[in-house]
């Protein structure tokens, strides 16, 4: 009989034990955008907004501290810290001391940017959970049957009819390209210009579903497919990944003329 420890669920890992900020991994950038063509002045703003639901460290007199956190990296950082390795970063403060909170989050800040070549805001607690007010398009009834890779000829846009909108889908899911688990997210487009077809929207998101990239850069080809085949004034993209290992990510990309969205939770993070 198979037992727990002779199964795959038996295979220990090794947390640190002490404060190792070399557990960052930096991706650089510059590798993702070349896929899609991204050279020189970048067509979009925007960042990615983690938030941190297991944070600790010790006082100074030995007692532990619990907080929560959100992480904000900008999108034009040489560098995205890749997720695992920010766990594991975490994780190694449960042992290290400080003298304050502010003491931690302080290092917190300047270790991430150090990994990320830029500054990085951080800040205690979480943002609330928000009413949704976007207009969800995974009701439509159609057939389905492309996964993978992604599909931009799946978009399209009527020039005959302009509209001003936000589009939700909870159907965005890729594959972590390092240990190949599944990411689920919920993906928000606000934007003004040619009505694009929800039908086409669709089916193009779920063809996201056995492609392997990190989710900075789905979000990125997603923001550049729909720029050029569906030609917004102006466009967001906001994807709200599941949480895994205590942590959750929100990258968003936009054009300089579009609002910044709010830094909002999702019922399912």
């Amino acid at each position: 009989m198979s037992t727990p420890e002779r199964s795959r669920l038996g295979q220990s890992v090794d947390y640190p034990r002490t404060y190792d900020p070399g557990l960052l991994f930096a991706i650089a950038r510059a590798a993702g955008r070349e896929s899609l063509g991204l050279a020189g002045a970048l067509p979009f703003t925007g960042a990615d907004r983690w938030n941190a639901y297991e944070l600790g460290w010790l006082d100074p007199r030995g007692k532990p501290c619990v907080a929560t956190a959100t992480v904000e990296v900008p999108a034009d950082s040489p560098n995205l810290i890749e997720s695992k390795s920010l766990k594991l970063y975490l994780n190694s403060l449960n042992a290290a001391h400080f003298d304050s909170a502010e003491a931690a989050r302080a290092r917190i800040a300047g270790d991430l940017a150090a990994c990320a070549g830029a500054e990085v805001h951080v800040a205690w607690g979480l943002p609330p959970i928000t009413a949704d007010v976007s207009i969800g398009i995974d009701a439509q009834e159609l057939d389905v049957s492309d996964y993978g890779p992604p599909n931009p000829g799946h978009l399209a846009a009527s020039d005959m009819d302009v509209a001003t909108e936000t589009l939700r889908s909870d159907l965005l899911k890729s594959n972590c390209p390092v240990t190949g688990q599944p990411d689920w997210a919920s993906v928000r487009i606000a934007y003004r210009g040619p009505r694009i077809d929800r039908a086409g929207l669709l089916r193009y998101l779920v063809s996201f579903r056995e492609h392997c990239e990190f989710h900075e850069q789905c979000v990125e080809r997603i923001f550049i497919d729909l720029l050029q085949r569906c030609r917004p004034q102006s466009l967001s993209v906001e994807a709200r990944y599941t949480r895994r290992g205590g942590l959750d990510i929100n990258p968003w990309r936009a054009t300089a003329n579009h609002a910044v969205p709010a830094w909002g939770r999702d019922p399912r993070q």
